[in-house]
């Protein structure tokens, strides 16, 4: 390496046509690279999810979802179990240790749920076993208006036409549609007239179901030709499916239309979308994992425009988008990048006073980054939060070897005054050692970064890529190109040393002196101030991600369980009016119950929750507002709290820094549920958190069935007929029982019930008829009915019952508000077998800390045994390795005086300043080691060393500096999680620059001294050719 800046100024051709090929990929590399929101993650989960219609959440616990989650314990590399059960469903989510196979895991899970298929409940559905992607989000929604269309053809022209065109669209995994309804055939059976022909409502869905099929019936041969035998027994019209006979006994039919009211409608709905006040159907795109998240966006939104255009009398209107926002973030840190680099070259000429040489020096960044962009590319990355955060963090660093070489380049030539040429070939050499130390110490801090474990270590995989790469490259500028342009574009200098020595540098060399002569007062300082910076450090907020103004505001609504469609759409109505009133709101867009899936074929939704909605706030550009979406949703916390009945509160997108949530375990439901309401009424009191919920505050009103099943036996019925029929009679039989109906284009279910009126009058209700072996009986008369309550939600973690409450942040952090909880009542004196679970944020933090504490170690062991290396000692790196501290106390020093807490960001800064703090003492200790090797004493090495490596460290921690500025002041989308490491940066800068200045002098005396002693107490155990080395007498350093 050190000849090699010599070879590269001697045969420019070579590193020409490397730099060209380089820049050429990294061109190539970058307009391959997909922009998205968050890196990809192979999380390895599995969902089960098992539908039984009509089944309350109690029910589905103990017939599924325990019999789920025991099958599945089993499962070798399982990490955690999670699952929600609510009415009509039990979703299981199997969380893998990371790098499990998820084929694999998914086919061990499959296998697992296979083995308990036969236990399941004769009305669940088959098991559903899927992998989950994440990545896989809404992008874009949309809402589509036809006010001459029927509200059934429109939700199906959503769902066919608009999805299957949407869905050919590369990157988009699904569409969801929001509001509309789902066409169905209703037959509304009428209790009498069932009653008065003497048959039973399973019987007439028995022979409804059984009639209207198409089936094949095998094949034969006739006339010489095979043919297929095929079974048709469907209605073909509305009026063929009145006339269906129903056998009613004693060898009687009656048609169908005897029986109830056959009408071609749609099913009860279940879900409602709203758009500025006014009711509307919606859908939203989702992008697939490994796509473009910008890219994708832009190519549903030319199919939207073209699917507008083919259809007359129907509008779409763009409601929502994230991407626009990862679209502002991305722009925000691009122009951060360059402006940062920008500054960092200016920084350069107001120190070098040399265009050419400043223009050398600037060659550096753009040579640097943009191979980066090649391996990337090679790498299948992504340009993200993550990878821009990396980027736009070295920006400052990328041109500091460029600056350490061109520096000592013009220092050579303007006081030697030799030519360009000469003075580049013997400048490079000199400071080759520092430039590959420098780079080697900056790789060597942020490899650990890339092992982190958990979820953490996964996002930050490409942040090392991203850093260690770029830095690379400027290594390898530094070494081969930047001396090369000196040599032949830099011009000579007149040969005065005072002259090309800056004014501050007397000043600084005063104070070294001084320190030097008072070194152990030095050292006692060094060390208060470090502790001063451990006390400031532990005194600082904590959290794992600021919340970002992503311009929406989310609300969630929700109201007591029982509530109907029309009472939480009213309440949704409520709200959007307050909202659409505030001067910030562009536009409200609201969503009751859950989404659809588009794409065709037969749909049915019964198991959606219809006491909940989510309101979507649009803010208008933040240029054209003063409050900040945070300000805005704590503005309004208290807006809605003349709403009866319903419980709303900002955070529904779930972003990090937005919410705390705590979440308790324990086997005793009601010991659980109690802790938990008491949790959330203690909560309250803690100023900073808003509207505390707890998901175990309210029951459902259930209607309770209970069968005699003394009287049953002696008719023949089951407890299974019973809940058949009462499924049958209120919402219809499952999907698998039912007949369905052709439209043509599509088939739709045909779904008896009773009539409204019937369905929801009790004494009705309990007279219906039900078959046994010998004869019909009222239900009444084999079962009691009475009134009751049960969980609305039921949740489990690792096989235990778990209640969480949730509260929105305002003006604390997430660590701020976990250590108030923390100190409450309830929290302090937890009944016995209830614990806490640290889940979402509170586990992710964890994770990060606990990460980042082992990344910084190994990263400090990594940059010794590099330091080791390079200057073959074990004592003079910790010389280099003491101006680590210094750093900490103006990091965190910045942070304390902005107000800024410490997160993710923050962290990854710190490391940062770990690798400059060691930069700056390898250029001082380099050079004093190098200048008593040829002669000097202890004390005229270190002032030479620090007269002449004070400008270039000086230089390049204030081009470092420059470079975050952008990022400090907070400017562009996404600023609340760059601006605190920015912060961080630049007060570390500070603090390490000029405390290492000074510092790091003594300390190399003190071990230098210790280094002596050591070489004379192991003389006396070496040999004498041994001794000779340790004690330095084999090195040409005189006595002193």
């Amino acid at each position: 390496m050190k000849n090699i800046s010599a070879w590269a100024i001697r045969h420019p051709l070579p590193t020409i046509i490397l730099f060209l090929t380089l820049a050429i990929a990294g061109i190539w590399g970058f307009t391959q690279l997909r922009v998205n929101n968050m890196p990809d993650i192979d999380f390895p989960m599995v969902r089960v999810t098992i539908a039984q219609t009509g089944a309350s959440p109690t029910e589905i616990e103990t017939q599924v979802t325990d019999l789920v989650e025991n099958a599945v314990a089993t499962i070798s590399g399982v990490e955690s179990v999670t699952s929600t059960i609510s009415e009509g469903a039990s979703v299981t989510a199997i969380e893998f240790q990371l790098d499990t196979n998820l084929i694999e895991a998914t086919d061990d899970v499959q296998n697992a749920i296979d083995g308990i298929a036969g236990q399941l409940p004769d009305a669940a559905d088959t098991p559903l076993v899927s992998r989950v992607e994440v990545g896989d989000f809404a992008i874009l929604t949309y809402v589509v208006e036809a006010p001459q269309m029927q509200p059934d053809d429109l939700s199906w022209y959503v769902d066919e036409d608009v999805s299957k065109a949407l869905l050919a669209v590369d990157g988009v995994s699904k569409i969801t549609r929001s509001g509309g309804v789902d066409r169905a055939i209703l037959v509304k059976l009428d209790p009498a007239r069932i009653d008065a022909y003497g048959t039973t409502v399973g019987a007439v869905t028995t022979a409804l179901a059984a009639q209207n099929l198409n089936q094949a019936g095998g094949r034969t041969v006739i006339g010489g030709t095979e043919q297929t035998v095929r079974t048709l027994g469907s209605a073909g019209s509305i009026a063929e499916l009145e006339n269906t006979p129903i056998a009613v006994g004693s060898g009687k039919s009656v048609r169908l239309a005897d029986l109830g009211q056959v009408v071609d409608g749609w099913e009860e709905p279940r879900s409602r979308a709203r758009l500025n006040g006014r009711e509307v159907v919606a859908f939203s795109v989702y992008s697939a994992k490994g796509s473009s998240q910008i890219a994708v966006t832009e190519a549903a939104r030319a199919a939207v425009e073209a699917i507008d255009a083919k259809k007359q009398n129907v509008g779409f209107t763009e409601v929502t988008s994230s991407s626009d926002f990862v679209e502002e973030s991305y722009d925000a840190a691009i122009e951060a990048l360059w402006l940062g680099a920008l500054l960092a070259v200016v920084v350069v000429f107001l120190f070098l006073r040399d265009i050419r040489a400043t223009i050398v020096a600037a060659t550096a960044l753009p040579l640097s980054l943009i191979p980066t962009f090649a391996v990337m590319a090679w790498l299948d990355m992504s340009l993200n939060n993550i990878t821009l955060l990396a980027l736009s963090l070295v920006v400052g660093i990328l041109v500091d070897d460029a600056i350490v070489e061109i520096e000592n380049i013009v220092r050579h030539m303007r006081q030697s005054g030799k030519s360009a040429y000469e003075a580049a070939i013997e400048a490079a050499d000199e400071i080759g050692l520092a430039v590959v130390a420098t780079t080697a110490t900056i790789i060597a801090v942020f490899v650990p970064v890339a092992f982190m474990p958990g979820i953490p270590g996964k996002l930050f995989v490409s942040f090392a890529v991203a850093v260690c790469v770029s830095v690379t490259f400027s290594l390898v500028v530094a070494r081969l190109l930047t001396p090369l342009m000196g040599a032949y574009l830099v011009k000579a200098g007149g040969g005065n040393a005072k002259e090309d020595t800056p004014a501050w540098v007397s000043a600084y060399l005063a104070i070294l002196r001084q320190a030097l002569r008072f070194r152990w007062l030095t050292t006692v300082l060094g060390i208060a101030f470090f502790a001063g910076s451990v006390y400031v450090a532990i005194g600082l907020p904590t959290e794992f991600m600021p919340s970002s103004d992503r311009g929406r505001a989310l609300a969630s609504i929700e109201l007591v369980p029982g509530s109907t469609l029309e009472e939480t759409d009213a309440v949704v109505k409520a709200v959007s009016a307050i909202l659409s009133k505030q001067p910030e709101v562009a536009s409200v867009f609201a969503s009751i119950g859950t989404a659809s899936e588009g794409g065709g074929g037969p749909q049915r939704n019964t198991t959606a929750s219809v006491n909940s909605a989510t309101v979507t706030a649009n803010l208008v550009p933040r240029g054209e507002r003063e409050a900040s979406q945070q300000e805005f949703e704590k503005r309004l916390a208290g807006a809605f709290d003349g709403i009866a009945g319903a419980r709303v509160q900002f955070g529904a997108d779930n972003q990090s820094g937005s919410k705390v949530k705590i979440t308790l375990a324990g086997a005793d439901s009601e010991k659980l549920s109690e802790t938990a309401n008491d949790l959330a009424a203690q909560m309250r009191e803690v100023p900073g958190l808003l509207n505390p919920i707890s998901d175990a505050a309210a029951a459902k009103p259930e209607l309770v069935v209970t069968p005699d099943k003394q009287r049953m036996a002696r008719f023949g019925i089951t407890a299974s007929d019973v809940a058949r029929l009462l499924s049958v009679a209120t919402i219809g039989a499952n999907d698998a029982s039912l007949a369905k109906y052709s439209l043509g284009d599509r088939q739709v279910y045909i779904v008896p019930t009773l009539t409204d009126d019937a369905r929801g009058d009790l004494e009705r209700i309990k007279a219906l008829k039900i078959a046994g072996m010998s004869q019909t009986v009222p239900l009444g008369s084999i079962a009691s009915f009475s009134f009751g309550a049960g969980p609305t939600t039921i949740t489990h973690y690792d096989g235990e019952r778990t209640a969480s409450v949730e509260a929105e942040l305002s003006g604390l952090t997430l660590g701020e508000a976990r250590e108030a909880i923390a100190t409450l009542p309830v929290m302090k004196d937890k009944p016995a077998g209830i614990a806490e679970k640290a889940q979402g944020d509170a586990k992710r933090m964890n994770e990060m800390f606990s990460g980042f504490t082992m990344a910084m170690a190994t990263g400090v062991l990594l940059m010794f045994a590099t330091l080791a290396l390079l200057f073959n000692s074990f004592l003079q790196p910790v010389t280099i390795l003491t101006a680590l501290p210094l750093s900490i106390g103006g990091a965190f020093g910045f942070l304390w005086l902005t107000g800024s807490a410490v997160a993710i960001s923050v962290l990854i800064g710190v490391l940062l300043l770990m690798g400059i703090a060691a930069k700056n003492s390898i250029l001082l200790v380099e050079y004093a080691i190098v200048a008593r090797r040829g002669g000097q004493d202890r004390y005229g090495a270190l002032m030479d060393a620090a007269r002449k490596r004070a400008r270039p460290i000086v230089m390049t921690s204030i081009a470092m500096a420059a470079g975050m500025a952008p990022l400090a002041l907070g400017l562009g989308a996404d600023a609340e999680t760059r601006a605190p490491m920015a912060i961080a940066v630049i007060g570390g800068l500070v603090s390490s620059t000029l405390l290492s200045l000074v510092y790091v002098p003594v300390v190399y005396t003190i071990v230098d001294d210790l280094e002596r002693v050591l070489g004379r107490w192991l003389g006396r155990l070496l040999p004498e050719d041994a001794a000779r080395t340790t004690r330095g007498e084999a090195r040409v350093t005189p006595a002193e």
